[in-house]
């Protein structure tokens, strides 16, 4: 099974690493964040260092894919972090098995899908980008990098929406 370590130790990254867990998709080996004390823990996951610390995490085969767990108060830095990484280390993707994801649809590296969202046919996902639980995403709909859509979001069909944006809860 690969190894999986998010960068980022917080809420999010919390809930990324229960969804991996819990779906058996990767075994986590742990938390990159600037905030931590490597080598101590965060709900039973260990921090193995900061930003600066993930290449060579990576080097030492600490792990095997990595995705980011920073939110949406933290966009441009999200970004930051993908652009950083991207030609260096492999960026895994995250896609909770209630969700339905039709064989037409691309999704690009490090993204993560939660429970019981509808991805339909020809939709075209970017990198880095985030869905919670229970979002639809109509036919041919195109969305770029480093987007997340919060819980609920509905987006009708042929909709193309740009890099970096945020979604609130319910959103049509």
């Amino acid at each position: 099974m690969k190894r999986l370590a998010i960068i980022g130790s917080e809420d999010l990254a919390c809930q990324i690493a229960h969804l991996v867990t819990d779906q058996n998709l990767y075994q986590i080996s742990g938390f990159f964040d600037d905030f931590k004390l490597k080598g101590s823990s965060v709900k039973n996951t260990p921090i193995l260092g900061g930003i600066d610390d993930v290449k060579q995490g990576f080097k030492d085969q600490l792990f095997d894919e990595i995705i980011i767990g920073v939110g949406y108060k933290h966009m441009v830095f999200r970004n930051d972090l993908f652009e950083r990484f991207q030609m260096d280390i492999p960026f895994g993707s995250v896609i909770h098995s209630s969700s339905y994801i039709d064989k037409t649809v691309t999704i690009g590296k490090g993204t993560v899908i939660f429970p019981g969202c509808t991805i339909d046919m020809h939709v075209k996902i970017g990198n880095n980008c985030l869905f919670y639980n229970g979002c639809i995403i109509a036919h041919d709909s195109k969305i770029s990098s480093n987007s997340i859509f919060s819980p609920g979001v509905k987006i009708a069909g042929f909709c193309d929406l740009g890099k970096n944006i945020t979604l609130g809860i319910g959103t049509i």
